[in-house]
């Protein structure tokens, strides 16, 4: 993929997109830590210098995808808590329900995990005040719109959603470097299965978290 050189305002977006759709390819293929401005820039056909002029960062470049990317799997997820969701059911089946919904959707989320796992620590790093404002209206936006298919299964969480999901979100990325151990750590387990138990599986270990907090904010009888 080659570019000539963007003169609108039109063209500088197809060149944003087109950055972070080749981000997007490369984070199927490794995770956060491994992609490089270098190897990003070769991919999309631009020089890293300009690349740099549509976003100034690597990290620019994950927070704008990680917000993308929330995005398109909230769309989704309205869908699959119409599924998996009664709303006809007594509150602890729907909160049992709506874990099963969030922890199966956010577990099959792989690359958006890893995202939110490195969020803090490193995503929001190395970024301008204006990055991260931009980052965190979008992230507000995105979380407004989870707490509210929240609400609409189990509306007795009430003020609570924003929150909830946002703990969903973190334990999500924190526990997602957990799930696929390095070839010792593996070697490890296979050779004294007792230690096995630090072995972590990301949907149930998500659920539990998820039911957990959900159960403690449902309304006592």
């Amino acid at each position: 993929m080659t570019f000539q050189r963007a003169r609108t305002e039109e063209q500088r977006e197809v060149r944003r997109r087109a950055i972070l759709e080749t981000t997007s390819a490369m984070l199927d293929e490794m995770p956060v830590a491994e992609v490089t401005l270098n190897e990003l820039s070769r991919r999309v056909g631009l020089a890293k210098t300009a690349v740099l002029r549509y976003f100034e960062s690597r990290e620019a470049v994950l927070l704008d995808l990680m917000d993308d990317r929330t995005a398109t799997w909230l769309a989704g997820l309205e869908q699959e808590l119409g599924r998996g969701v009664d709303p006809s059911r007594p509150p602890e089946e729907r909160a049992e329900q709506t874990a099963d919904v969030l922890s199966r959707s956010l577990a099959a989320q792989t690359v958006l995990c890893d995202l939110y796992g490195a969020q803090g620590g490193v995503l929001e790093h190395n970024v301008s005040v204006e990055v991260v404002r931009r980052h965190k209206r979008a992230s507000l936006r995105n979380l407004a719109v989870m707490a509210g298919l929240v609400r609409r299964y189990l509306p007795e969480v009430d003020g609570h959603a924003e929150q909830l999901c946002l703990t969903a979100l973190l334990v999500a990325g924190a526990l997602s470097a957990y799930t696929s151990p390095p070839p010792s750590l593996l070697a490890v387990y296979e050779s004294e299965p007792a230690l096995a138990v630090h072995r972590i599986e990301l949907r149930p270990a998500l659920r539990l978290a998820i039911i957990t907090s959900l159960v403690g904010l449902l309304p006592r009888p």
